[in-house]
């Protein structure tokens, strides 16, 4: 049960290890693109290419999509990033139940954006948990974890990365159920992950450089942070932190302060590395300022 790219190599893992996958379960075809063209989810295109049976209801709250459910006779359901909210007659279906692959180390960042607020936060570390499922949100039993550090990465990089460890921890854990005991979630130690609103993408340039560059990592590649050059929106996917420039202290809150598009914060100062205008693709900084050039003095808004 799963729907974006973070969910198929689970998939594909856990078929590739020889599992009777008797049905998929992703969301709905969505409108996608300039035409608006139902577009199909990864893990659907996924399990047709293994010639995998595939529902896609809009919910499981009725009687009948639940009933549908059971007569699978499942022993296990597998849940990544699926995005439906799981009655308690379809957790309590499966004879072993629902097993959830969680992008992050629970208790800590429970909810829709795990990675997002990880790299937001600064978390030296992160990973990914299988979870007994249970009624609350990303609150029951924990099975396995697996750690990563964080280090520079972007949301982007880490999804990935935790996807293929999610899918191993998965038929790891798969492989001899009866060895992971489950341990009860320290609910005390719980911190929610709200989904991403596209509000937050605004870089606010009186915040630390650091803080800004967490900000930058956490949101790219989507929906990415951003800045008003004069008249046009810029989204900033990757920069660093200029500890101390030396007009940093006397400047303007996004303020240019050099040829090298160094740009004052509240803390420091920060050096675009990737940049992207809008109906373009991503380009370094000095692809960027060939096309379009940022003069010393500029105050970014």
């Amino acid at each position: 049960m799963g729907t974006p790219d973070f969910a198929v190599p689970a998939l594909q893992a856990l078929n590739a290890a020889g599992h009777d996958i008797v049905c998929v379960y992703t969301q709905p075809p969505r409108a996608a693109g300039r035409g608006k063209q139902l577009r199909a989810s990864p893990v659907q295109v996924a399990a047709e290419a293994l010639g995998l049976m595939v529902r896609s209801p809009a919910s499981l709250k009725h009687a009948e999509a639940q009933a549908a459910f059971a007569a699978l006779n499942a022993d296990v359901a597998v849940v990544a990033a699926y995005g439906l909210i799981l009655p308690q007659a379809v957790l309590d279906a499966p004879v072993h139940g629902c097993l959830n692959i969680h992008a992050s180390l629970l208790p800590r960042w429970r909810g829709a954006a795990p990675i997002h607020r990880a790299v937001m936060a600064g978390d030296a570390e992160t990973g990914v948990t299988i979870m007994q499922m249970e009624a609350g949100l990303d609150t029951g039993p924990v099975l396995h974890k697996v750690t990563v550090p964080v280090e520079r990465k972007t949301t982007g990089e880490l999804t990935e990365e935790l996807a293929a460890l999610g899918a191993e921890a998965m038929v790891a854990v798969l492989a001899d159920l009866a060895a992971f005991l489950p341990e009860a979630q320290d609910h005390s130690a719980a911190i929610y992950a709200p989904k991403i609103d596209k509000a937050e993408g605004r870089i606010d340039w009186a915040e630390p450089a650091a803080v800004i560059e967490r900000k930058v990592r956490g949101l790219a590649p989507f929906p990415g942070a951003w800045f008003e050059l004069e008249d046009e929106r810029v989204k900033l996917l990757l920069a660093e932190v200029i500890v101390s420039p030396c007009e940093g202290g006397r400047a303007q809150f996004g303020q240019v302060l050099d040829a090298d598009f160094t740009i004052a914060c509240g803390d420091g100062a920060l050096r675009p590395l990737k940049l992207q205008r809008a109906g373009k693709p991503a380009m370094s900084r000095d692809d960027f300022m060939r096309g379009r050039a940022v003069a010393a003095g500029t105050v970014l808004l």
